[in-house]
């Protein structure tokens, strides 16, 4: 309190020296004024400017005095108003750096929580969770007991952050944490570490199934739909878990094997796995192709094949599916299972859409002007079907390439569609409108629904291999076979029936009126040069196709 007065006491000091200063400035103008206005009377009255007239005009002009008293009642007045207003002005000054001072504690303590918490969840953040491992740590061992660590990956964020935006994903990432932390009773046990992944730290335990159990729960948790702009959503996620001591006595190798770990139950049914040392031999090679991929398209690593479409009741070629491949310089041929889904979690996907797309273009453009009227099949991923850009990136590749449009037809599947219905069906009719065709791919795997079926502008639907390969076996595949041919037909649409794999697949589906056929009766995919030289053998066979 005394260090405050003598703080207000110097304010008010410097401020009045400064107010004093034009107070005096002031009285200066004021008595300069008089001496003016006395020398001006005495000019009036006698002529000029002598002693005898400047006391004459002081003793017998009353209006100078009332003008001699001014300097004095502007000092005092002045004086005084300084003083009240400096005081005032040096409480102020004195009260704004109060507040000042109070705003930057406050300031300094939310730089301190925003540096170990997560703005969007309220939770704490990688560097606080680290930290409390360690504290984890220490008293497990202790004790001499376990613990767990669990890594929850919300697998479908990219896919609901591109299709809802920011701030509804920030909704459904907040309602997760709010469940995960229901789930394990406390704030301290849950943490947000990137931007899709919270970890879960079960503490000293002696229970070595705690981190399963807790796993087994947080998926129930979570099962249930989400609310964001009145849609009811269902998130995916997958769970790694690690256990101390057994897998590592320090949080960093505990969190990269529960990285490791979490990668392998996005490969498990249970949608969750418990590390061991047999996942290590994955986790590098999944590491360099997510690195090496970008680097591949760059390096022109990546390979276009293509596998014929015949047509089933006459045998002629109608076309064929582009499908990328990847021979790995270390790793030799990755499927595409592998890394098209690691490419959809990046933006990498857009790059090898491209890339995939002015291949295919180029390619089929050359067909054409060979004479072979050939329908070429290009898959577009779900993350493609969200890019508002797509429809203006192909028209671009068109005109580069010369290809007309009802020369390609672009593949999508049932679940990339059902993401985001209206969006995707936005993007679907913007290409149809510019003469391109259209492919249900894999159909009767996704999240059907013939309500958008029946909207969309399709040429064709494909009948997934699943359901093909065993027709000849199973008496429920050939049922499902026959009726999707039906609807298909009734709704104006020709069917392309994939994993044909011998000739009586081929006779049966003649007989169920099926379109066309694709697999590997009729051939594999083949790299460029081995597809022509496998139409060259066949040219005979080659017709225009069918108008779609």
């Amino acid at each position: 309190m005394e260090f405050a007065r003598n703080v207000l006491s110097d304010n008010v000091r410097i401020l009045k020296s400064q107010v004093s200063k034009t107070a005096y400035q002031g009285v200066s103008i004021a008595i300069a004024s008089i001496i003016l206005a006395t020398l001006g009377v005495s000019l009036y009255q006698t002529g000029g400017i002598t002693l005898d007239g400047i006391v004459k005009a002081q003793s017998e002009n009353y209006g100078l005095w009332v003008l001699d008293s001014i300097p004095f009642v502007f000092g005092f007045w002045g004086q005084y108003s300084s003083s009240i207003i400096a005081y005032q002005a040096g409480a102020m000054i004195f009260d704004q750096t109060h507040e000042l001072r109070a705003h930057a504690e406050s300031m300094e303590k939310q730089a301190n929580y925003s540096a170990t918490h997560d703005i969007a969840t309220d939770l704490p953040n990688r560097v606080l969770f680290y930290d409390r491992v360690e504290q984890a740590i220490l008293s497990a061992g202790k004790q001499n007991k376990l613990l767990s660590i669990l890594l929850v990956e919300f697998a479908n964020f990219k896919e609901v952050y591109d299709t809802l935006g920011r701030n509804s994903s920030d909704l459904i990432l907040k309602q997760i944490a709010t469940r995960l932390q229901s789930v394990v009773l406390g704030n301290d046990s849950v943490a947000r570490i990137d931007g899709n992944i919270f970890s879960l730290l079960v503490p000293a335990t002696d229970n070595a199934n705690a981190g399963v159990q807790l796993a087994r729960n947080v998926q129930v948790a979570l099962e249930s739909p989400f609310k964001a702009e009145r849609l009811s959503l269902s998130i995916h996620v997958n769970i790694g878990i690690v256990n101390f001591p057994e897998h590592g006595e320090d949080v960093d190798t505990l969190v990269q094997k529960a990285g490791v770990a979490l990668f392998m139950a996005g490969k498990s049914h249970e949608g969750y796995a418990v590390y061991t040392s047999s996942f290590d031999d994955h986790s590098p090679r999944r590491l360099t192709l997510m690195s090496e991929l970008r680097q591949a398209l760059e390096k022109e690593e990546l390979q276009i094949y293509y596998q014929p479409k015949v047509a089933v009741k006459t045998g002629r070629l109608y076309g064929a599916e582009a499908l990328v491949r990847w021979n790995h310089p270390k790793h030799g041929f990755v499927p595409p299972d592998e890394f098209i889904p690691m490419a959809e979690r990046t933006r990498t996907i857009k790059h090898l859409t491209l890339w995939a797309l002015k291949q295919t273009f180029r390619q089929c453009a050359e067909w054409h002007g060979q004479g072979l009227d050939l329908i070429l099949s290009v898959n577009l991923s779900a993350r493609d079907l969200h890019d508002p850009e797509l429809p203006d990136i192909i028209a671009g590749l068109a005109a580069a390439s010369g290809i007309q449009p009802s020369w390609m037809m672009l593949e999508i599947t049932e679940s990339s569609i059902m993401t985001d219905p209206d969006r995707s069906l936005d993007i679907i009719q913007r290409l149809h409108g510019m003469g391109y065709k259209f492919s249900i791919d894999d159909f009767g795997t996704g999240y059907s629904s013939l309500a958008y079926l029946k909207k969309m502008p399709l040429t064709e639907l494909k009948i997934d291999k699943s359901f093909v390969g065993d027709v000849l076996k199973s008496e429920n595949d050939a049922v499902i076979v026959k009726a999707t041919i039906n609807l298909a037909h009734n709704l104006g649409l020709q069917v392309t029936a994939e994993g044909v794999e011998s000739r009586q697949t081929l006779d049966l589906l003649g007989g169920y009126a099926c379109d066309l056929a694709q697999g590997y009766y009729l051939s594999k995919p083949l790299a460029l040069d081995d597809f022509n030289e496998w139409m060259r053998s066949d040219a005979a066979n080659f017709i225009h196709p069918q108008a779609g």
